[in-house]
């Protein structure tokens, strides 16, 4: 008797299963087709906008298809430039966010004690608290000529960066900071204890440990919080607006064609998104995502 009630149970199982993900799949399917029209659909416009052209006298746009914007965009030496100096600048803050994540995250899952991490934690957030302007203007004070920077250099005979591409990778790199620091915190967190154990018991030291199990480890969740300060980087206009000095990256070119050539900007803005999807690719094939 008691076997064939399990038998039935078992028999019934699968179809309640998939009742249970035909719900799920209902009730989270308007959201989700809501934000790929959204979304896709307004990439699509933006990216189909590239192929229009801009009247001259009015500057209004016509719905006129070439291809001058693309080749503009592909062969000019400045927006080359821009577009290198960007993406260079993308890739200078995630190794910064990087470098300075491992032995912070290290610290706050290894080292410090289980009372203190959740106040290091929210340490980290707490940056994330305040304006984005208040925090870059900070560092606009703490840059200038008579800031707290060149204060502390001038004993040691140094002067700060002031303003330019130096100021705009410290400034970034300090603004995406946590996350980078979280992901690694995170899987710091979730590495077992006898793996190091392990690895001490055969005589590894700690340097051996560190190359041969805990970076192995923390790859997924460096290039997961890679993608955030990539793609924060790449995008980013209103900092270097404000201690970028003269400097020109990608969002403040596509920023100042907005008002005067829509299609000339909207052209512009596919060299981000391709180097983002380019990005995103790689890092996929590294299995980060799964760490995400």
């Amino acid at each position: 008797m008691t076997s064939s009630l399990a038998s039935r149970a078992d028999s019934r199982r699968p179809d309640g299963a998939a009742g249970g993900r035909l719900r799920l799949a209902a009730l989270l399917a308007p959201p989700l087709l809501w934000l790929a029209a959204a979304y896709l659909g307004s990439l699509a416009v933006l990216l189909l906008s590239a192929f229009w052209t801009t009247d001259s006298f009015t500057s209004d746009v016509l719905r006129i298809w070439n291809t001058d914007n693309v080749r503009q965009v592909l062969t000019t030496p400045v927006y080359r430039t821009i577009a290198l100096r960007t993406l260079g600048t993308a890739m200078a803050v995630t190794l910064i966010d990087a470098l300075l994540a491992l032995p912070m995250a290290f610290f706050m899952a290894r080292v410090a004690p289980a009372r203190l991490r959740g106040v290091l934690v929210v340490a980290v957030l707490t940056p994330l608290w305040a304006s984005y302007l208040v925090k870059a203007y900070a560092w606009r004070v703490m840059l200038s000529e008579d800031g707290v920077v060149n204060a502390l250099a001038a004993p040691l005979g140094l002067h700060g960066p002031g303003y330019g591409t130096t100021a705009v990778v410290l400034v970034l790199a300090y603004l995406w900071l946590p996350y980078m620091i979280l992901p690694v915190y995170a899987a710091l967190e979730r590495l077992p204890d006898h793996q190091l154990e392990a690895s001490a018991d055969l005589g590894a030291g700690a340097w051996r440990t560190l190359r041969s199990v805990v970076l192995p480890a923390l790859r997924p969740a460096i290039l997961a919080g890679s993608v955030f300060t990539f793609s924060l980087s790449l995008g980013d206009y209103i900092a270097v607006q404000i201690v970028g000095g003269r400097t020109q990256m990608l969002g403040n070119a596509i920023a100042s064609q907005v008002t005067l050539d829509l299609p000339m900007a909207a052209a512009l803005s596919a060299v981000p998104v391709v180097l983002i999807l380019c990005y995103l690719a790689a890092v996929r094939r590294a299995g980060a995502l799964d760490a995400l």
